[in-house]
């Protein structure tokens, strides 16, 4: 629960909500203003596979949401975080303090680790890359929504750098939007075997909206498509719930895993 350089600027507390994630087991500080973790990022920590005592970095951390959420679930782990910005790196190691988890955060660029990342490789790298290309969508006003939404970095380096920090046999896990899966796994190839993919859609019927990918280090296995999981019952929201299928309930309230297969 530190953070590698001293801070400068970071978010009051008047600017921020805490919010339940894991049905209250994990308590979130974010801007009220800015970027703020939503669903995603526990799909994506729910679906990493991580055993005790591995080691396991993310990318672009933000305030903490996906990593702590693994925390929680998995006891045992070494985790780090990197974050360009400062004030969602201080808020994330805030937020390690807030539930007694252990979360290495590093201020810095993805595009220029600092030896202390450099110098080790991991079982899991994963990230939540910025999900629009803003060669074709227009950027958000503020400028931590921005960082967080679009960014400078292109998918491909997002990708590169995850598979460099990977131990032999480690594996790399994104989230993405699947409009973007042909450059997502494009990325992937060029770096990673063992690929698999696993759509999310909201409902039955519709389109994916969301894909987890992940490959790994040296891997040899043939290419899987999964079948979609499928996160809602029934045709539309009633009044009073969302109407998650048994499967995204438990790990979005409960804290469970998300196997690719979307069995539990």
């Amino acid at each position: 629960m530190k953070l590698n350089s001293p801070i400068s600027d970071r978010f009051d507390d008047a600017d921020l909500s805490v919010d339940d994630f894991l049905g209250g087991l994990v308590k979130i500080a974010q801007p009220l203003k800015g970027y703020r973790g939503g669903v995603d990022p526990v799909l994506l920590a729910a679906s990493i596979p991580a055993k005790v005592g591995e080691t396991v970095l993310e990318l672009g951390c933000g305030g903490g949401v996906a990593s702590l959420c693994l925390a929680w679930r998995v006891a045992g782990l070494t985790q780090m975080g990197v974050e360009l910005q400062e004030n969602y790196a201080d808020l994330a190691c805030r937020n390690a303090e807030r539930n007694a988890l252990d979360l290495n955060v590093v201020h810095a660029d993805i595009n220029a680790l600092p030896f202390e990342v450099l110098d080790q490789r991991f079982d899991h790298v994963f990230a939540n890359p910025p999900y629009y290309d803003r060669a074709h969508s227009v950027p958000a006003q503020d400028k931590g929504r921005e960082t967080g939404l679009g960014g400078d970095t292109p998918l491909k380096k997002w990708v590169a750098v995850a598979s460099k920090r990977l131990a032999p046999k480690g594996q790399a896990h994104f989230v993405q939007r699947a409009d973007r899966l042909a450059d997502l796994l494009s990325a992937v190839h060029a770096h990673l075997g063992s690929i698999e993919v696993q759509p999310l859609c909201a409902r039955r019927g519709r389109a994916a909206h969301l894909v987890l990918v992940r490959g790994k280090k040296l891997g040899r296995a043939d290419f899987c498509l999964h079948a979609p999981i499928v996160m809602h019952v029934g045709p539309r929201h009633d009044e009073n719930s969302k109407n998650y299928n048994e499967i995204i309930e438990a790990v979005l309230r409960r804290g469970a895993g998300l196997p690719f297969g979307g069995t539990l």
